[in-house]
């Protein structure tokens, strides 16, 4: 029997903390502390089973450096940032919805995501979004 994929997509990336946790690694990696002060509601414990579950499924790398205090940093695998485009389309479709609905944009939830300059993420937020480009660059 196949899987759907997305169902698939869904059973590794889905939930409440996960697109917001990844969301905040594709600025670059980030210690235990950061995520947890950028990430608004979660718990120690539920961020810690998060990061386990985006580690175990090859989203996130987990760096342990050897030094005194211990010092761990998480960062975005090459398959986890491959999920940009999707961040990007999830962007796109909330911020027309709300458009739609009269519901402003939070200007805290802009990252660097959209605004790397990345020809590759232009590319696909026009094939996604519908062509205009100058918000990326």
């Amino acid at each position: 029997m196949s899987e759907c994929p997305i169902e698939v997509t869904l059973s590794v990336i889905g939930g409440k903390w996960k697109f917001l946790i990844i969301k905040e690694l594709m600025d670059g990696p980030k210690r235990f502390s950061q995520l947890m002060r950028s990430i608004k509601g979660i718990t120690q414990r539920m961020l810690t089973k998060q990061l386990r579950e985006l580690e175990r499924d090859g989203i996130i790398e987990r760096i342990l450096y050897p030094q005194i205090p211990p010092k761990v940093e998480y960062t975005l695998t090459p398959v986890g940032r491959e999920l940009r485009t999707v961040l990007l389309s999830l962007h796109r479709w909330g911020s027309l919805y709300m458009e739609k609905n009269t519901k402003k944009v939070n200007p805290s939830c802009e990252t660097r995501l959209l605004y790397n300059g990345d020809e590759e993420v232009r590319n696909e937020d026009t094939a996604i979004g519908g062509g205009d480009t100058k918000k990326l660059v």
